[in-house]
């Protein structure tokens, strides 16, 4: 399957290695990653730490220099796990990344269009650190819109009684790319708990609303009808419970007693684009550590 091309003018972006890790706090997990860069002779870049007093959670994330490191990334994999994780504990959770892999991104839509235009513009300017794939639509209204991208637009419709004869076409399709992130850019479609399950920790969601506040349907209706004063936004990892999955991202903004729902939906796609694009760079950029329902963002 082919992929769409970026502005090809851009700069490069430097290469790099990207660890992220997770494990019980305690002392000396610092000490240990760093002597261990240093040890094979990594020019950190960049370093956050978090320490989470209530879950007694280490979480930290470190950007190396590729070429200041004399091996390869599946060779630094293998070391680390042998001389590092293995001694910091077997509950230790770790990634090691590296940022010369290509990234790809698939889209799910619906008819909405604010949310993939804006990603697909990010994309062609290269301003994401990935490419899209494909868009996969359960109409045709935005088919145009993508080719215009030279994207590939796969129309797979979504029948009243057939809908799960519909989701098993999606998922072949999505696989068939293999993707770091499938982004339900308004889909305005919930994902069966099997997919959920298959596409953990890379499934996105931008949800029209401050979660938990309003879940699922109209949320702007029912925002309006609370009469609340602040409308928002929220990105987040897609679970089989419905828009409860570790949130990523949010915003928000001001309303007042004088909009309505029209109102409060055209300011709301303002945030909702800003959400999901800031959401999907940090998760493409493995600045999203999970841990349990909630996240750490080293933004």
């Amino acid at each position: 399957m082919t992929s769409a091309t970026t502005t090809a003018d851009r700069a490069e972006p430097e290469h790099r290695y990207v660890l992220t890790l997770g494990c019980p706090d305690r002392t000396g997990i610092v000490a240990r990653i760093s002597g261990f860069l240093a040890e094979i002779g990594g020019w950190i870049t960049e370093a956050a730490y978090h320490s989470d007093a209530e879950t007694g959670w280490f979480f930290t994330r470190q950007t190396v220099r590729a070429e200041s490191v004399k091996m390869g990334v599946d060779e630094m994999r293998s070391r680390f796990a042998a001389e590092v994780a293995a001694e910091i504990g077997p509950e230790t959770e770790w990634r090691l990344t590296d940022s010369g892999a290509p990234k790809s991104a698939v889209l799910l839509v619906s008819r909405e269009s604010h949310c993939l235009v804006d990603l697909l513009g990010r994309a062609h300017r290269g301003e994401l650190p990935a490419t899209v794939s494909a868009v996969i639509g359960n109409h045709r209204d935005l088919e145009e819109l993508t080719t215009r991208f030279d994207v590939p637009f796969h129309h797979v419709p979504f029948p009243a009684q057939g809908k799960a004869a519909a989701f098993d076409a999606v998922a072949e399709i999505v696989d068939g790319y293999t993707p770091d992130a499938v982004v339900l850019a308004r889909f305005m479609q919930i994902l069966p708990p099997q997919l959920c399950e298959a596409w953990a920790g890379r499934a996105l969601n931008i949800h029209h609303s401050f979660l938990p506040s309003f879940v699922g349907a109209r949320p702007y209706h029912q925002a309006f009808a609370r009469g609340v004063k602040l409308i928002g936004a929220t990105c987040h990892y897609v679970t089989a419970d419905l828009d409860a999955g570790p949130i990523i991202e949010q915003d928000v903004i001001r309303v007042d007693h004088s909009d309505t729902v029209a109102d409060m939906v055209r300011q709301g796609r303002d945030i909702e684009t800003m959400v999901l694009s800031r959401g999907l760079r940090w998760h493409l950029e493995d600045r999203v550590l999970v841990h349990g329902r909630k996240t750490v963002v080293f933004s």
